[in-house]
């Protein structure tokens, strides 16, 4: 008798006799899985520990995957079609991830019009959602501000009237007027400092918030006695030190239409990658690869050096240590991490006036901590020159932009399930090739699930600009697995393939481990690319927010 022949019998005996046996070896041995996790044991301290967790129907992390995303389509009065796409997928509760982006067209009146500036940022949180949230509302238009001040006030004069708007919206104070200021945003290298220091200042802010409160507050008799007054019921009180206690990275990406020009500065981890197309003799073409930013981490040659110089010749073992500022922070440049950049007394002050009355406190400084700041905001700005018009009238896009917060490109760990024999790969790295391999393919209309082995010879890449990583990664196997072309947002597109893409099994394991647990498997995500299209002014549609404000 047949296999297929003697199952049936038996699959009813077994059914009818033990449905409940059935039931547990079916749904409990292959709808969950085990993992370690770090919990605190019986003492206290921390140890690991196996959890058995359930395994999520694909229904339910489908709706997960694309909880977040959007996508927009602007038909612009130049011809092009601009299209962006943002997905976020969190591991953190709630996600420390953001995302902000805005279009802002020329004024009519404008000598360099017409055009429009496109701005696109990414936000990676750390130690809470506070600054990537807040940086999500103001960074956009302190950049735009900046940018327009080229034109508008004389340069050294005067404070920016985002600076004083941002003030006036954190504590309240009237904002001062502005000066004029000659043309300059044709200038890369100025509009690359205007940026600089709108990160910079921004920054400033956010960390010289709870101080002004402070002093706002201090009656001469207090300031006599050096005492410390209880501010923890102000209603400034969390809003003012929760932004500057936590931190975030922060990629930001400039289009300047007018002038042709493409700016992307980081201050962080985050990274930016673009595909530029490049026909062939034969016709077939590829995509090279352009790494636009530079892992700002301790692993970076360039970031362990500018630190060391920052600090005395005695911290130069300690300012680094394991790849990390002072053995803790991996960013060395962020927003907020006011324990970084705080003196102790600053601290202790603040935690003092403003923590200990709300039943909470500032984390001590790092033991290695001596002369601070460590870590600054100042970004890396990079320009390049944008081949707008270029295009053979097909409508096909010849560039795309990914921005994505470090949860794409980290090393990725297996989860290790109960019913496995043995041990999967324990990381595996999801490269700048793979990212530009995936987002070509999807703009060439590739569907399915393709072999990760066949991928290249069906989206050929070359190498142009390849950047410095700041993160330790184990190698991966390139030809194991595959890729998932199913999904019609680009965004979450990559994220389903950083995290299993047609591996269905592995995606669903790594999905649904729920949090805090998650957070060593995998990080909180953001994904956002941008990319124009020729000659398909009849097709397109013209987004809600096409237009979201004017210089």
């Amino acid at each position: 008798m047949s296999l297929r022949g003697s199952w049936k019998p038996l699959a009813a005996l077994v059914a009818v006799g033990t449905p409940g046996y059935l039931y547990y070896r079916y749904r409990v041995k292959q709808e969950s899985f085990e993992i370690p996790v770090r919990v605190k044991g019986p003492d206290g301290k921390s140890e690991m520990s196996t959890r058995t967790f359930s395994m999520l129907p694909m229904k339910v992390l489908e709706a997960r995957l694309n909880q977040n995303a959007s996508s927009h389509v602007h038909l612009r009065p130049d011809g092009l079609t601009w299209k962006h796409t943002t997905a976020s997928l969190a591991s953190n509760d709630p996600i420390e991830d953001a995302s902000a982006n805005a279009i802002v067209q020329r004024d009519e009146a404008d000598p360099a019009g017409p055009g429009d500036f496109l701005f696109f940022a990414v936000m990676d949180g750390h130690g809470g959602f506070e600054t990537s949230q807040l940086l999500s509302k103001v960074i956009i238009k302190a950049v735009a501000a900046k940018i327009s001040a080229l034109n508008a006030e004389p340069s050294g004069q005067g404070q920016s009237s985002w600076w004083n708007g941002l003030r006036s919206g954190l504590l309240g104070t009237a904002p001062q007027s502005a000066s004029p200021q000659t043309p300059g945003d044709a200038d890369p290298q100025r509009v690359s400092s205007a940026i600089q220091e709108a990160y910079l200042e921004l920054d400033q802010e956010l960390i010289n918030a709870p101080l002004r409160i402070l002093a706002a507050n201090l009656d001469d008799e207090a300031r006599k006695k050096g005492t410390i007054p209880d501010l923890s019921k102000h209603p400034l009180a969390l809003k003012a030190m929760q932004p500057a206690i936590s931190g975030s990275c922060a990629l930001l990406s400039v289009f300047d239409t007018a002038h042709r020009n493409l700016y992307v500065a980081v201050a962080g981890d985050s990274r930016a990658v673009a595909g530029v197309w490049e026909p062939s003799e034969d016709g077939k073409g590829s995509w090279r690869v352009e790494v636009l930013t530079e892992d700002q981490t301790g692993r970076n040659p360039s970031e362990l050096a500018r630190i060391r110089s920052e600090h005395p010749k005695e911290e130069e073992n300690d300012v680094i240590r394991e790849g990390r500022v002072l053995g803790g922070l991996e960013p060395t440049r962020a927003f907020g991490d006011a324990r970084y950049k705080w003196t102790r007394a600053v601290q202790e002050t603040l935690n003092q006036a403003f923590l200990v009355g709300n039943g909470t406190s500032m984390r001590k400084p790092p033991a290695l901590f001596k002369t601070p700041p460590y870590v600054t905001a100042r970004p890396v700005v990079t320009h390049r020159k944008l081949a707008l018009s270029e295009g053979d009238g097909s409508g096909k896009p010849n560039y795309f932009l990914v921005m994505a917060t470090d949860g794409l490109w980290d090393e990725l760990r297996f989860v290790v399930c109960a019913w496995l024999d043995r041990i999967r790969q324990a990381n595996a790295r999801f490269s700048n090739d793979d990212v530009i391999s995936l987002v070509g393919g999807y703009l060439s209309g590739l569907k399915g699930t393709v072999p990760k082995s066949e991928l290249p010879s069906l989206v050929p890449v070359s190498t142009g600009a390849e950047g410095v990583e700041g993160k330790r990664h184990r190698k991966a196997n390139k030809t194991d697995g595959s890729w998932a072309f199913v999904d019609d947002n680009v965004s979450v597109h990559l994220i389903r393939n950083a995290y299993g893409g047609g591996d269905e099994s592995t995606l669903r394991r790594r999905l649904s481990i729920p949090a805090p647990f998650s957070r060593r498997y995998r990080d909180d995500v953001t994904v956002t690319v941008v990319w124009w299209e020729n000659g398909t002014q009849q097709t397109a549609t013209i987004s809600k927010d096409q237009l979201k404000a004017k210089l």
